[in-house]
């Protein structure tokens, strides 16, 4: 159900879905203090049912600022989504925030090993946590999720080619 995990994972890049759309019990879920819309590209394609059955598997978790979500070396068991707040990722010296609606740590789903960075709150923030043996369970159900993330990580990866590219040429 939607209030135990907290949140919808709407559709991204500016045509998210509504919780009406994704969540039979939005209001109970409003009154938790969850925004109403959480862009999430990895989930572009899927529908209302995929969504849900994501959301059965997750758990909100809150972060004081400054507290350690997770640190370079640590076992890669989750993925996470910010629900509101900020976190501060330091990838070996190069520092970038992420903001609502951000995923970070979708590796861990499909290839779990070692964390290549610190992730820390930059404020009190909530995250919706999906463990990597809950997330593997559900694709084999939901085939649609996992085209739609392979989508996303194939276009993350030509945006970081781009970047070693202009970074090469400069």
């Amino acid at each position: 159900i939607c209030a135990r995990t907290s949140t919808s994972l709407p559709s991204t890049r500016g045509a998210g879905r509504t919780f009406e759309e994704v969540c039979p019990r939005e209001q109970e879920v409003r009154e938790m203090g969850i925004p109403d819309a959480v862009p999430v590209h990895l989930l572009d394609g899927v529908d209302r049912d995929d969504i849900e059955a994501l959301l059965e598997v997750g758990h909100k978790v809150f972060f004081a600022s400054g507290e350690s979500i997770f640190d370079t070396g640590d076992k890669a068991d989750a993925m996470y989504v910010v629900l509101d707040g900020e976190a501060q990722v330091d990838v070996g010296g190069r520092f970038h925030r992420l903001t609502r609606g951000t995923v970070f740590g979708e590796m861990a789903l499909i290839a779990p090993d070692r964390r290549m960075a610190t992730v820390r709150a930059a404020e009190p923030m909530h995250v919706l946590k999906v463990y990597a043996e809950d997330f593997r369970s559900l694709l084999l159900d939901r085939p649609q999720i996992a085209l739609s993330m392979l989508r996303a990580l194939a276009l993350r990866l030509r945006e970081v080619e781009q970047r070693i590219d202009a970074w090469m040429a400069s």
